[in-house]
Formats: structure tokens, C-alpha cells, sequence
């Protein structure tokens, strides 16, 4: 196993309760390992997968695991665990799995999945979009379809996210979270593979060459994905195209880093909107 045969790769850390009286990993973890690295290989797809199967009527049962040790991973250690779908059959599919320490493959192994009916467990055909998603992804196809466009055109998937993440998640009066701007307002919906809305955004002219981004919401299972980022970068090209020369948002201090790493500077002090601390944020489209 080569750590550049897997597209995707998932970093950990070794932490202290992993390790053994030998003073290495317990081998039991490296299963851990390859299941923590699978839930990322799915949001790296952009799909959630409770939703996703929802939407299919059916699930993924493990069927077999197999590891094989080579070497052995000790405490702090940062490892990179690979994942790779390796073959997809009439109704099983089966995931390389590989620990590296840098280049050294520690450990390596198979995980084989049977998709089957939740409620008999009786096996099915692995349906047809949920292998394009797969197929894709490994041949480096992109996973999201970006939208821009008017809230006529997107407001309902849009406001399903928005509900989802202000108001349920945030606790945010639903009568604050929407208001009359969005008729006006330019909207960027990430949607993926299987038509299911993850993310969006909205940019709002404000006038004079400024114009705010706000609404920013992504639905928790796959934060941290780059989603987010790709939204507010297709609202920053409208806002350019349309000869904008700033970008304003209020941005709620704990997402306050994600925007500083998309360029943005803050300016002034730290102010409560809907009872949640913001600051304001600014940078050029």
C-alpha cells in the first residue's frame, strides 16, 4: 500500500488512551481508525450519511474486516488514514483502508459492506446514484453542483438549511432569521451528487460598491469540508462581476477564524445580533 493511492486521507493524532501496556496502539483502534477515515471519506463526497440513506431506503452493513499489521503507531504520532473505494459489486461494495506514518504503511486492511433494506437487513442492489458518487469521486469528478440565483429560484432548499441551522441548532427566532432582504438579495446553494442542499449564502447590496454576505449556514454533518468556503467565494465573484469593491459581513465569533482564513479583517468591537456575539468583517471581492 502506497500512502498516494488513496485520493482521500483522513489526520489523527495518536492520543493517550489509545495506546497499550507496550506502550503502542491497541490493535483493536486501527479499526477506529479506518471507520473515523470512512465518515470523512463520505462528507469529502458531500454526503451526509443518515440523510443520504434516508433518501436511498436502504443502509450499509459490514459484512467482513480484515486488518493486516505491519508496523506498529505510538503515542503522538500523526498519521494519515487512506480510504479508497476499491470495488463495487451487484450488491456489496468493499473500502481500502491504510494507516501511514509519513510514507511507512503501519497498518492496511478491507472493510466489505452489503447495502441492504433497513428493516429485513435482507441485501439489495447498490442503487445506481450512489455508485456514480462513488465512481466519481475516485475518478477526481467534482461532488457539488454550485448555484447562484434569486430567491424565487433557490429561497426553499435555501430556508430548509437556514431553518436547520439558525433556527434549530442556534435557537434563533425564526421571525429574525428571515426578513424581506432576501427577495433582493443574490443566493449561492451548494447542492451535491444526489440533489441534496448542504450549504448556503446570500449577498445583499448595500450601495456604493458595498455589498454584505450573510446568512452563511452548512448542515453540521459536513462542516469543515471546504462547502462553506466555496460558497462565499461564488458570492464574492458575483459581487466582482458586478464591480463591487468591498465585501462586509457580521460574522458570529466562533466562526470568526474561518473568514480570517478567507482574507477578511476585523473592525471594531464585538456586538450582539439575536443574542449571539459578532463581529464585523471586511475584505476586497
Amino acid at each position: 500500500m502506497k500512502r498516494s493511492e488513496f485520493r482521500f486521507r483522513e489526520r489523527l493524532r495518536v492520543r493517550w488512551a489509545e495506546v497499550d501496556m507496550q506502550n503502542i496502539v491497541f490493535n483493536g483502534h486501527y479499526l477506529l481508525y479506518f471507520d473515523t477515515a470512512v465518515a470523512g471519506y463520505w462528507r469529502a463526497m458531500a454526503l451526509p450519511t443518515r440523510e443520504t440513506m434516508q433518501a436511498l431506503g436502504g443502509d450499509l452493513f459490514v459484512r467482513k474486516c480484515t486488518v493486516e499489521y505491519l508496523a506498529s503507531a505510538q503515542m503522538d504520532d500523526v498519521l494519515e488514514v487512506g480510504v479508497r473505494c476499491a470495488r463495487i459489486g451487484t450488491s456489496s461494495m468493499s473500502m481500502a483502508c491504510a494507516v501511514f506514518r509519513g510514507e511507512q504503511c503501519l497498518v492496511h486492511g478491507e472493510l466489505l459492506y452489503v447495502y441492504a433494506d433497513t428493516a429485513t437487513q435482507t441485501s439489495r442492489p447498490v442503487p445506481d446514484a450512489l455508485r456514480a458518487v462513488l465512481l466519481g469521486f475516485e475518478a477526481g469528478e467534482p461532488m457539488l453542483d454550485l448555484r447562484v440565483g434569486r430567491w424565487a429560484e433557490l429561497g426553499e432548499a435555501a430556508q430548509r438549511i437556514r431553518q436547520r441551522v439558525f433556527v434549530e441548532e442556534q435557537r434563533i427566532p425564526a421571525e429574525l432569521e428571515h426578513d424581506p432582504a432576501d427577495a433582493d438579495c443574490i443566493h449561492a446553494l451548494a447542492v451535491n451528487r444526489m440533489g441534496l442542499p448542504l450549504a448556503t449564502g446570500r449577498l445583499q447590496q448595500l450601495g456604493g460598491g458595498v455589498a454584505k454576505i450573510g446568512r452563511m449556514a452548512v448542515l453540521p454533518t459536513v462542516r469543515a469540508s471546504g462547502l462553506g468556503r466555496q460558497v462565499l467565494e461564488a458570492l464574492a465573484a458575483e459581487a466582482r462581476s458586478r464591480g463591487d469593491h468591498e465585501l462586509v459581513l457580521h460574522a458570529q465569533l466562533s466562526a470568526a477564524d474561518f473568514y480570517t482564513h478567507a482574507g477578511f479583517a476585523t473592525r471594531g468591537e464585538v456586538f450582539e445580533e439575536a443574542g449571539i456575539p459578532h463581529v464585523e468583517m471586511a475584505r476586497a471581492p
